[in-house]
């Protein structure tokens, strides 16, 4: 399938997690909040940040997992999409599959497609991954930072809540937008997997 480069879907996740590693006996580390924005690339145009919030299935929002995210079981459980349903949002409304699509590190690709599996359904991206961590610790200097300091590093100020899909989604999307500006689109489709 022939990727589109017209827009960018950029993700972060939000998972239940706990303070001791590993989580408590029966539960698993699943997604809570789907974090979305838009990079329209040749208008050099951020739009459609939203958050779906995702009922777990295997695990409980713990009260760690609650403070860190803002995300409590009560609101998860009333505004929250099953994750098939989310999935299907992605692929019909964001048609996932035929756009690169980025986050911040590797977790939020792991844990798509290890809850997939464990679901038995299907990947609801395509084969185009850019991790935005990889591509920045090497503009960096090879210095690996978190996304609050790469914000800084970029001459950006952190905008929302930390540890919110959509925020975090939105300030990606700005880093994203901030290292197209400075090193030309074509950075994106050399370093994409």
């Amino acid at each position: 399938m022939t990727i589109r480069r017209d827009k960018i879907i950029v993700v972060d996740i939000e998972a239940t997690c706990w303070e001791q590693d590993p989580p408590p006996a029966g539960q698993v580390s699943e997604i809570i909040e789907v974090g979305l924005c838009l990079y329209d690339v040749a208008g050099d145009r951020l739009y459609g940040k939203r958050s779906i919030l995702v009922k777990p299935c295997a695990s409980e929002i713990s009260p760690f997992c609650a403070r860190l995210t803002s995300l409590t079981p009560q609101l998860v459980t009333q505004a929250g999409l099953d994750f098939a349903s989310v999935c299907r949002i992605l692929v019909e409304e964001y048609e996932a599959r035929k756009h690169l699509w980025v986050s911040w590190g590797g977790f939020d690709e792991r844990l798509f497609r290890r809850q997939c599996r464990r679901q038995r359904l299907s990947y609801p991206f395509g084969k185009r991954h850019l991790n935005l961590r990889t591509a920045f610790t090497e503009f960096n200097g090879g210095a690996r930072v978190g996304l609050a300091r790469a914000l800084k590093l970029a001459g950006l100020n952190p905008e929302g809540l930390a540890h919110r899909g959509d925020d975090d989604a939105w300030n990606v999307a700005r880093l994203l937008q901030r290292l197209v500006r400075e090193r030309g689109a074509r950075f994106l489709w050399r370093r994409w997997r």
